[in-house]
């Protein structure tokens, strides 16, 4: 056998390669390691673990997303972009922890948590301001935050998977499962010559259904937003939305089903508490507990470990406040007893509203949906469910998302869905899903794009705002 000798120039460049590969592990740390394929679940790598030390990780201190992209990627730079990673620009994801400095100077919120993820591989994920009203304590990205409305999609994503296995259809009356609901009656209003407006109660002209629950077609409301002066004083009156008490579901039920509806079921979208009433009735066709429920069905399975409907004594410390100073904090607040076990307190679990989780545990819930039902090797639902979920429920009928998503969206089964390239205040692609929380949260989920981007922040007056800007500086940064 002949031996052939390397010549000195290729022994000073392999030399060369592995004094720049420790040098480059010492600085940003090792490569990521891969996950279970192309398009399940996300990488790993250091400083994404969970624990104190988590939103320390040497993989994350060196600029957004250097670490997650591929070889080839992390290697070119430069440019006017200054090196791109899944064709997301470095330079210009880095623009997005300034901006949100600006909004924590402004007195937005004290901090927040932005992610961003290509074809399943989180590209920057960054911890902002701080976690505490006063501004002590530095924000990290295992903090928790108050979801709100973005329970919804959970439970309506539950609901489907239930359908999926035959236990319901969208076509099922809901009072198969609620009979509290039987003699529900509409509100017709009519304003006369003389301007005055006038109301009687009238019958339903068909049964509200499943599907009127998961796209807000089922005629319910909310206190805060009814056009009826008449029936937000029913709403406040019998605590239909648990704030000024605790009150079961069974209970919740009888005196909903004593108050008007908003709209004949299926006419109009009238954004409500319709997947509160989901939750309950997914209780009574599982015989779980809500919380049991979403728990074996999503949380488990997507390895969702720090998601629940109140924060344990041990945990308090990691919720993220919002700033005393927004005036809508005393208002919400007591809607949120998020410190009580609402099994323990004669409280029904709201399908709508009341869960905490972090950036990462809903990020694992959105790649979920944008992998078609599945994240990690483990599957929730279809592929042709989750586009049918995705599709707009609402052609031909009245009422907008707009006051959540502005122009340019429908709704589909517990996610709102882009109808059009233009329309819209802020870019994205048609098809689209998004939803957001009262508190300041919002998702986005883009399968033309393959991108799932997370805000996590409680500043419930500049919701809208700090939202449409996170999606701004995310569209931002795709630069192929």
């Amino acid at each position: 056998m002949r031996l052939v000798r390397p010549s000195a120039a290729a022994l000073v460049l392999t030399l060369a390669s592995v004094l720049l590969s420790d040098a480059a592990q010492a600085q940003f740390g090792p490569g990521p390691e891969r996950g279970p394929g192309p398009d399940r679940g996300f990488d790993r790598v250091p400083g994404f673990e969970r624990g104190p030390g988590f939103e320390r990780g040497p993989g994350f201190e060196r600029g957004p997303g250097f670490e997650r992209g591929s070889r080839r990627e992390r290697g070119r730079g430069g440019g006017p972009d200054g090196g791109t990673v899944l064709g997301l620009s470095r330079e210009r994801l880095a623009r997005i922890a300034p901006v949100m400095r600006g909004e924590v100077d402004r007195g937005m919120f004290p901090g927040a948590v932005t992610l961003i993820a290509r074809g399943g591989r989180i590209v920057h994920f960054e911890a902002h301001g701080f976690r505490d009203a006063a501004k002590t304590v530095p924000m990290t990205r295992d903090t928790l935050f108050m979801l709100a409305s973005m329970t919804k999609p959970i439970v309506s994503t539950a609901a489907v998977m239930l359908i999926e296995q035959g236990k319901m259809k969208l076509s099922d009356p809901i009072t198969t499962w609620l009979p509290e609901l039987r003699d529900l009656k509409v509100e017709a209003r009519r304003t006369g010559a003389d301007g005055q407006t006038t109301s009687e109660d009238v019958a339903l002209d068909r049964p509200i259904t499943v599907q009127d629950l998961l796209r807000h077609t089922a005629g319910f409301s909310y206190a805060g937003s009814v056009r009826s002066s008449r029936l937000k004083e029913l709403y406040d009156q019998q605590n239909i939305e648990a704030r000024a008490a605790n009150i079961s579901g069974d209970e919740m039920l009888r005196r909903l089903g004593q108050i008007p509806l908003a709209n004949q079921p299926g006419t109009a979208f009238e954004y409500s508490i319709s997947v509160d009433v989901l939750g309950l009735l997914l209780e009574r066709i599982s015989g779980k507990r809500l919380d049991i429920l979403i728990k074996e069905m999503i949380l488990d399975p997507l390895g969702m470990q720090d998601t629940s409907w109140y924060v344990a004594q041990g945990q308090r410390a990691r919720l993220a406040e919002a700033l005393d100073s927004d005036p809508q904090k005393a208002v919400m607040w007591p809607g949120y007893r998020i410190f009580d076990n609402p099994a323990e307190n004669s409280q029904y679990f709201k399908g709508g509203a009341g869960m905490v989780s972090t950036a990462e545990d809903y990020f694992k819930f959105a790649q979920a949906i944008l992998n078609g039902g599945e994240f990690e090797g483990r599957r929730l639902l279809s592929k042709k469910w989750v586009d049918f979920m995705l599709s707009n429920h609402l052609v031909g009928m009245g009422g907008t998302t707009a006051a959540s998503t502005g122009p340019g969206y429908g709704f589909g089964l517990g996610f709102a869905v882009r109808l059009q390239e233009g329309f819209a205040v802020a870019p994205g692609s048609t098809g689209d899903a998004m939803w957001a929380g009262a508190w300041g949260t919002s998702f986005t989920i883009d399968p033309r794009e393959q991108i799932v981007g997370i805000l996590m922040a409680q500043g419930p007056s500049n919701r809208v705002h700090t939202r449409m800007l996170f999606k701004n500086l995310i569209y931002g940064a795709v630069v192929r």
